[in-house]
């Protein structure tokens, strides 16, 4: 009998070891590995492939939907997320008719979840499930984007760096991607730049030219050009401001001044 291919995705060492123990007594199960955070579930999913992922949400530095985002949906597993009480997260796989638990596992409830799981393995809809999970996507982002991404994943080929916006000073355009400016280090991310700009809080990042994005407190003073402005950021580098973007700037320098004082 072929059994179905489990990974455990979660930070805290007592919850994997709950779904360990509640899978225990299914023989057509087998357990291959265990994941303590976002990074490391990207990895295992493409090395050990396996048919199904008990994903956690509110996992450190990158979270469940992090990993979907970043793994992209038509490369996902089937997938049963666990969660501790998040209303959003409760509603949305209830909508997209996705399967979930909620923590403290429930016996009853976990069993139920393994049989439509079972079904759904063997019917093979993994075209229904990357509906599912694409509209899951579009629904976080949603949700998200009321106070904007937190952190941006790149991805160097071999590795994923996961990077704090905070600590973003601006963002160029790189021909079709967008270069993360930080501290002096730069990394390139491969997502548009006005794509970048919908994910990011419009109260913190502002587009101040077609080919830049600057964080409001890194801005140490504005100065006249020949077209437009310059922005003056505190480590010393200068970008463009275009005419059209120059009086939005000056006006939320001056809220976050005024804020300030």
């Amino acid at each position: 009998m072929t059994k179905i291919r489990v990974l455990v995705a979660d930070d805290e060492p007592l919850a994997r070891r709950g779904v360990r123990q509640l899978l225990a007594p299914h023989a057509d199960i087998a357990v291959v590995g265990e994941t303590r955070n976002g990074l490391e579930t990207l990895r295992a999913l493409e090395t050990l492939a396996p048919d199904l992922l008990f994903l956690d949400v509110q996992m450190p530095e990158m979270d469940g939907f992090e990993v979907l985002r970043a793994r992209g949906v038509e490369r996902m597993p089937a997938v049963v997320f666990v969660t501790a009480h998040d209303r959003f997260a409760v509603r949305a796989f209830e909508a997209h008719a996705l399967d979930y638990l909620v923590k403290p596992l429930n016996i009853e409830r976990f069993e139920a979840a393994l049989r439509r799981v079972r079904e759904r393995l063997r019917l093979m809809q993994a075209a229904d499930l990357a509906t599912r999970l694409r509209a899951l996507l579009a629904a976080e982002r949603a949700q998200r984007e009321k106070n904007g991404a937190e952190r941006l994943v790149v991805s160097s080929g071999t590795s994923e760096l996961v990077i704090p916006v905070a600590e973003i000073d601006w963002i160029g355009a790189d021909d079709y991607y967008a270069r993360l400016h930080i501290g002096g280090k730069s990394h390139l991310l491969r997502e548009s730049l006005t794509s970048l700009e919908a994910r990011l809080d419009p109260r913190r990042f502002v587009r101040v030219h077609r080919r830049a994005i600057v964080q409001l407190d890194r801005v140490r003073e504005m100065r006249p050009a020949l077209r437009g402005a310059e922005a003056v950021l505190q480590d010393g580098s200068r970008i463009s401001v275009s005419r059209r973007k120059r009086g939005r700037l000056e006006d939320l320098l001056r809220q976050d001044a005024g804020r300030a004082v």
